[in-house]
């Protein structure tokens, strides 16, 4: 059984790997949310880990290694659960879909937090608009087209064939955080990236994640990656 540290109370990059270890039926432990120490009890994890600690959580234990950042985490959990394609070049895909995924999570965040992450964003709201603006209007549509157009070419899943890989669970969830933080722009761009649309909603009625997404192991979002701020939203 894996053993998958997070921080407690967030959804955040945790929840990426939650989705495919849900997904993929694959035992696990979330260690933090299993004790009242939680986040404490997750800081005391990584600091004794000195031969391969890692940088920041998620990271996931596997036969006594600490395997770190999340599209490393799933590239491990593709390979060897089956939750991307068997031959090279299709994991090599796969893995560069979720590495592009990852770079609009951080823009999705770095929209709040434009000057640096160990600021309040009260104390960056001037420039959260402007960087909000240009969010809105030029990256939230180039990401989402060029997601629409692999689907268009390639069928339902973005490696094509007739199973999902751990990419789609991950655009389903980057759809998610989106919605959330800017629900009134995200009504307006999903009238252009309409495949976009209909694989979140296929990974949303997949039989292996009715239970994980109605039970109490889901968290809301909340103050993570993605936060909402109406003065930051805009169609």
């Amino acid at each position: 059984m894996y053993e998958l540290w997070y921080w407690s109370g967030l959804p955040g990059r945790g929840e990426f790997v939650r989705l495919a270890l849900e997904a993929g039926g694959i035992p696990y432990r979330e260690r933090a949310r299993e004790t009242e120490e939680g986040d404490a009890a997750l800081m005391a994890d990584m600091a004794r880990r000195e031969t391969d600690p890692p940088f920041a959580p998620p990271y996931l234990v596997a036969e006594g290694q600490a395997i770190a950042q999340t599209a490393n985490i799933l590239a491990f959990l593709g390979e060897r659960h089956g939750l991307a394609p068997s031959d090279w070049a299709g994991r090599y895909w796969v893995q560069q879909l979720q590495l592009t995924i990852a770079d609009m999570v951080l823009e999705a965040h770095d929209v709040h937090h434009p000057i640096g992450a160990g600021l309040y964003y009260e104390e960056q709201k001037p420039e959260a608009a402007r960087r909000a603006e240009e969010f809105r209007d030029a990256r939230m549509p180039k990401y989402l087209d060029y997601f629409d157009r692999i689907l268009d070419a390639r069928g339902e899943w973005l490696a094509g064939g007739e199973r999902w890989t751990y990419a789609d669970l991950s655009l389903f969830q980057l759809v998610e955080g989106l919605r959330y933080a800017f629900p009134l722009r995200m009504r307006t761009v999903e009238r252009d990236c309409e495949e976009v649309v209909a694989l979140h909603d296929r990974v949303a009625a997949l039989p292996e994640l009715q239970d994980y997404l109605a039970s109490d192991l889901r968290l809301p979002f909340g103050d993570g990656i993605f936060r909402h701020y109406p003065e930051l939203d805009a169609r």
